[in-house]
């Protein structure tokens, strides 16, 4: 299994409404992708205090890493790709993704 870990730094200008539709974009993703098994949404909540700004992100739980590999060059991944990035602070710098194998 592959856990898909995005962790993202939202420009302060972005509507939470515009937030609210990329979740709703990525959710919908999950029915279109064989093998992407769960998807987790939130808040960071750590009370550490080292999230370095990432405010927000998401994890999937993908059965195979051929599942994950479909869904990085699936068109709607691409297109929602550059919906978010577009809404981060400072672009593809605003998004930290970390996999992992389980």
């Amino acid at each position: 299994m592959i856990r898909h870990c995005v962790f993202l730094r939202f420009r302060a200008d972005v509507p939470q409404a515009e937030k609210e539709g990329i979740w709703a974009d990525l959710v919908a993703l999950k029915a279109l992708i064989p093998g992407f098994d769960a998807l987790h949404i939130g808040a960071n909540v750590s009370p550490e205090g080292l999230g370095k700004g990432f405010t927000e992100g998401f994890i999937i739980d993908f059965d195979r890493p051929a599942a994950r590999d479909a869904y990085l060059v699936h068109p709607d991944h691409v297109k929602l790709g550059g919906r978010i990035v577009a809404a981060l602070d400072g672009g593809v710098e605003g998004v930290l993704v970390y996999d992992i194998e389980i």
